[in-house]
């Protein structure tokens, strides 16, 4: 989806919650989909800083994540690292996540088969499903090797 339209549907989202498309809004919107990376607001927040343009608040930053997030623009996700971290899914296909319990690594995955399973299991319960989340914790490929280096000596 080109980014143009993502900013037209936002602030066409916001107009009918009588509100309208800030300087600073549109700023962190612009950020977080320059973005293909996991972030949490206070990163967000830090980029901004960092980066020439309008000073933008923290408060600012929190509120309008949720307004995006509440919009179905961003996605928010427990990654067990003491603050939430968002991703932007406007155009994106659903996809779940591993959890790397050492570093943080997120991994993100799809597989077909765990999709078919979690409906059929939906079907059995007469459950309607209508959205999901899968988050495997565990320890990432490289955490894994330095344990086992670890371990040998």
């Amino acid at each position: 989806m080109k980014h143009a339209d993502i900013v037209q549907r936002f602030e066409e989202w916001l107009k009918t919650k009588s509100l309208k498309l800030t300087k600073p809004r549109r700023r962190i919107l612009d950020r977080a989909f320059a973005t293909h990376e996991h972030f949490s607001a206070e990163e967000l927040h830090a980029w901004l800083v960092t980066e020439p343009g309008e000073k933008t608040s923290r408060a600012t930053v929190y509120r309008t994540l949720a307004l995006l997030q509440e919009a179905g623009f961003l996605q928010a996700l427990d990654a067990e690292r003491g603050e939430m971290v968002y991703e932007h899914v406007l155009g994106h296909h659903h996809h779940d996540h591993m959890l790397c319990l050492s570093c943080g690594r997120i991994e993100e995955f799809h597989d077909d088969r765990i999709e078919q399973l979690q409906l059929e299991a939906c079907k059995r319960k007469g459950f309607e499903l209508v959205s999901h989340d899968l988050r495997l914790r565990g320890y990432c490929r490289k955490c894994t090797k330095k344990s086992a280096a670890v371990k040998r000596t």
